[in-house]
C-alpha cells in the first residue's frame, strides 16, 4: 500500500501546511505511515527563518541517501520556504541527485500531478513558482487534532523586517475571502472542533486587499456567531496593526481568547527603526496598558530578539527594561541570525558571538523569573481549560489550555477529551500550573 511520511519545520503556518499536503496525498489514495522507513514517500516541509532549519534539512537529506539507494522506489520530495529561495531548488537537486522533487510555498497545491510527472521522470522534478498565482481553495485536510484546528486567513507578508525572509518566501500579503473562512470554520465546528486559531504572518492586518471594508475586527465578529465552536485564537499580530477598535472588538467577544501574542522584538528605538518594524517603545508599552485596561484577565507573549546588527549596550539595556516594564507572560526569545537576501545581512556592525550569547541568557534568566511569578499570581484562582488529553509525561493528570493559553493539569479519572471544565489553580511552574476540578 502506499503510504507517506511527512516531516515539518517551522512555524504554525507549516504546520497546517502539512495539514494539506496530507489531505492531497490521501485523496490521492495514500496513507499515513507510522515512520520513514515505513513510507513510499517523504516529503521535507521546511523552514528558512534560521540557518538551524537549513542545516537540519541538508542533514536529513544526507540521512536518507542510504534509505534511497536500498529502496530506489522510494520518492523524496522537498518543499515549502527553502526551495522558494532563489537558486535554492537547483542547490538541492545537485547536492542530492537522489531528491525526486522540489517546490515551492505558492504551488503546494500541485502536488498531485507533480507526483504524477516524478513518476515519468528520471530526473528530478522542480517546480518553483516566483509569486503567488492566487489563493487555491477547497484542499482537503488531515487535521492532526480533533480539539484544535489551524485555519489560514492570510498568505505572505508586507512588513519587509530587515532581519526577515518571508516575505521573500512566500510573497505578498493575501487574504482569503470572508465567506470562505466562515465556511471552512463553521465545517470544522460541525465536526466537533472548540477551538480554531486562526494564521497569519500579521493576522490583525487581514482584510486590506480586500474590497467591502472587511477586516480583522469584522472577521472575528462573523466567526463569533458560529454554532459550537467555542474558542478562537489568533497568530500571529503584528504591534503596529493593533488598533484602539480591534481591542474594543476583543474584549466585547465573548470566543475570541484573551490571549495577545505581541512580538516586540526589540526594546531600543534605534533598532526598531533598522528592523523597520514601525512602532517605537512608547508606542508598544501604551499598547500594552490599552490591552490590559480593557481586558484585565488578559495573557500577553511576545517574542525578542538580540544581536541585531549594530545592537550596543544601551540598545540591550533598553530591551531589558522594556521588558521589566511589560512583564509579559512568557517570551520566545532567539538569538539573531542573518539571513541572506536580507537587508540586515549585509549591515557590517554584526554583534560577536559571545556577545549574543551572553545577552540571551540575561533574557532568559530575567523572562523565567516574570513568567514564574505572573504564574504564581494565578493561584487560588479558577481557570476555564479546554481539555486535550491525558498528560504523556504525568500519567492520571489531564492537561488542557485556559483561555489565556496557558497549560494547565489536573488529576481526572474521565475522559474529557474536548470538554470545558473550571479548574482552581493550586500549583505555577514556569511552564504549566497545576489544580484540582471544581
Amino acid at each position: 500500500m502506499k503510504s507517506y511520511f511527512i516531516i515539518t519545520f517551522g512555524c504554525q503556518m507549516n504546520e497546517h501546511d502539512s495539514e494539506v499536503l496530507a489531505g492531497m496525498l490521501e485523496a490521492k489514495g495514500f496513507v499515513a505511515a507510522d515512520s520513514m522507513e515505513e513510507a513510499s514517500i517523504i516529503l521535507l516541509n521546511t523552514c528558512c527563518v534560521r540557518e538551524t532549519a537549513e542545516n537540519k534539512v541538508f542533514s536529513l537529506l544526507g540521512r536518507l541517501r542510504q534509505r534511497k539507494m536500498a529502496h530506489p522506489d522510494l520518492i523524496i520530495g522537498v518543499c515549502g520556504c527553502m526551495p522558494q529561495q532563489k537558486n535554492m531548488a537547483s542547490r538541492i537537486a545537485r547536492l542530492f541527485s537522489y531528491v525526486d522533487l522540489v517546490f515551492g510555498t505558492h504551488n503546494a497545491h500541485q502536488l498531485p500531478e507533480l507526483l504524477d510527472r516524478v513518476a515519468n521522470s528520471k530526473k528530478t522534478v522542480q517546480e518553483i513558482w516566483p509569486a503567488s498565482r492566487g489563493i487555491s481553495e477547497g484542499h482537503p485536510a488531515k487535521r492532526k487534532d480533533s480539539v484544535r484546528a489551524w485555519v489560514t486567513i492570510t498568505y505572505g507578508c508586507n512588513n519587509f523586517c530587515t532581519y526577515c525572509i518571508v516575505p521573500f518566501v512566500r510573497g505578498r500579503e493575501r487574504s482569503r475571502k470572508q465567506e470562505d473562512i466562515k465556511a471552512e470554520v463553521a465545517e470544522l465546528a460541525g465536526e466537533g472542533y472548540k477551538e480554531i486559531v486562526l494564521l497569519g504572518q500579521n493576522v490583525n492586518s487581514y482584510g486590506k486587499d480586500l474590497e467591502g471594508g472587511r477586516d480583522f475586527a469584522s472577521l472575528l465578529q462573523c466567526l463569533e456567531g458560529i454554532n459550537g465552536l467555542e474558542r478562537i485564537r489568533y497568530m500571529t499580530s503584528h504591534p503596529r496593526d493593533f488598533n484602539d477598535g480591534l481591542i474594543s472588538t476583543i474584549a466585547g467577544l465573548q470566543k475570541v481568547c484573551e490571549h495577545f501574542h505581541l512580538p516586540v522584538q526589540a526594546g531600543s528605538n534605534r533598532i526598531l527603526k533598522k528592523m523597520n518594524r514601525g512602532y517605537t517603545r512608547e508606542q508598544y508599552l501604551d499598547l500594552i496598558r490599552k490591552i490590559r485596561s480593557a481586558v484585565p484577565q488578559q495573557s500577553i507573549t511576545t517574542d525578542i530578539m538580540v544581536g541585531f546588527p549594530g545592537e550596543d549596550d544601551s540598545d540591550f539595556n533598553d530591551t531589558v527594561d522594556l521588558i521589566k516594564l511589560a512583564r509579559f507572560d512568557s517570551a520566545y526569545t532567539f538569538v539573531y541570525n542573518a539571513r541572506p537576501g536580507t537587508p540586515a545581512a549585509d549591515i557590517k556592525e554584526q554583534v560577536p558571538e559571545a556577545v549574543k550569547k551572553d545577552r540571551i541568557q540575561t533574557l532568559i534568566k530575567l523572562q523565567n523569573q516574570i513568567s514564574l511569578e505572573k504564574n504564581r499570581e494565578e493561584i487560588g484562582r479558577c481557570q476555564d481549560v479546554l481539555v486535550e488529553g491525558e498528560s504523556k509525561k504525568k500519567p492520571g493528570l489531564l492537561y488542557g489550555r485556559s483561555r489565556g493559553n496557558k497549560i494547565v493539569l489536573f488529576p481526572c479519572t474521565r475522559n474529557l477529551r474536548g470538554k470545558i471544565v473550571s479548574v482552581r489553580i493550586t500549583e505555577s511552574r514556569l511552564a504549566h500550573l497545576s489544580g484540582e476540578m471544581v
